[in-house]
């Protein structure tokens, strides 16, 4: 194989696949990336068994072909090295060497032939939704997503396929947070459930720009466009009833300015991760939650429609994540005591939130 390849787009997909490579492991073929060169195209691919990633570019020269795999972290060692040139990638004797002007490195490899295959689309069913907004979607659930959870489908999203729309829901027991996007799903894809893993989410929002088709299966999601192919082993569990979490009917409901309620929750944040909250008709009061003897409090004026106040201690991060999420100017506040679950609720995101109790 021999390849030239400009700096620039090398180091820019080298980088895009590192987080796709094993790293605990060097001696392990998955702490290498598989170039090919064929037909025209130019392939870098990377692996963990659990995600991948492929780029095909088509803007590269190629003059011989062939494949190389080379370990991923020195060989974008070997690159942000480089000046802004172009970059020759030869393989020789069973080795790779990188070359530029007078600048040569070999890199070890391993057999190509021990790379793990990606998984192919065929026999597989299609999703019909916008890809970049499956991922700027996904974002508004990512904060409520658990980690490390020892039921282990809690440690991912589930998509929960409606007619017209998608479910996507997250949680990590102490709240959880559904978004509602609006799609062309017809009845016959009804009852699907897919369950992605966290890590994948994170490098779902990086990549879903591109137009893109969407397949799947019960083991595997796969994104494939004309410049890149993903997959992500899906998680095997039965997610929690997530619709019995929302409250079907509550005693009271409430607007809150947005403005107001973030200029409150960092007013304490630097202080304390757990707050109480005051909500009444002229405004609101934030009081930092405190094991030692330091103190924070503020309060918001604001016009609220209440009869009375309410009280909740609560998380100052649920609150921030919920907020960040959202882009209108009001949200709903939605209760029945203090000592029951709230929902926060705006732009098609709910979050259910557990109170601090005995504040």
């Amino acid at each position: 194989m021999k390849v030239l390849i400009t700096k620039k787009l090398l180091e820019e997909i080298v980088s895009n696949t590192s987080s796709y490579l094993d790293k605990k492991d060097l001696s392990s073929i998955t702490s290498h990336l598989l170039m090919s060169a064929k037909d025209g195209i130019f392939s870098i691919k990377a692996t963990d068994h659990e995600i991948g990633l492929s780029y095909n570019l088509q803007n590269v020269s190629i003059e011989t072909e062939g494949e190389a795999t080379a370990n991923g972290g020195k060989l974008l060692s070997v690159i942000k090295g480089l000046s802004d040139d172009s970059v020759t990638l030869e393989t020789v004797n069973g080795a790779l060497f990188v070359k530029q002007k007078k600048s040569k490195y070999k890199l070890p490899m391993f057999e190509t032939r021990d790379f793990p295959s990606f998984p192919v689309v065929e026999g597989k069913n299609s999703f019909d939704v916008n890809a970049g907004i499956l991922g700027r979607s996904l974002k508004k659930i990512y904060p409520s997503i658990d980690t490390n959870n020892p039921k282990y489908e809690l440690n991912g999203a589930l998509i929960d396929v409606k007619e017209g729309f998608l479910n996507l829901v997250g949680t990590d027991t102490k709240r959880l947070s559904v978004y509602k996007l609006i799609t062309q799903s017809k009845a016959g894809e009804l009852d699907t459930k897919i369950l992605i893993p966290k890590k994948a989410i994170g490098e779902i929002q990086k990549l879903f720009s591109d137009k893109i088709k969407i397949y799947y299966d019960e083991n595997v999601l796969l994104a494939v466009s004309e410049n890149f192919e993903f997959f992500t082993k899906l998680i095997n569990g039965k997610f929690p009833n997530y619709e019995r979490v929302i409250p079907s009917d509550t005693a009271h409901k409430i607007s809150i300015p947005r403005d107001k309620m973030v200029s409150g929750v960092r007013a304490i944040n630097a202080m304390c991760e757990e707050m109480k909250v005051t909500i009444k008709k002229d405004g609101m009061i934030f009081e930092s939650i405190n094991e030692d003897n330091s103190e924070a409090k503020t309060e918001i004026e604001a016009t609220i429609e209440i009869n009375g106040e309410i009280v909740f201690g609560v998380k100052n991060r649920f609150l921030l994540d919920f907020l960040s999420n959202i882009e209108s100017e009001i949200f709903e506040l939605d209760f029945n005591s203090s000592d029951t679950a709230f929902v926060l609720s705006a732009d098609g995101l709910k979050t259910v939130i557990m109170p601090i109790n005995n504040i």
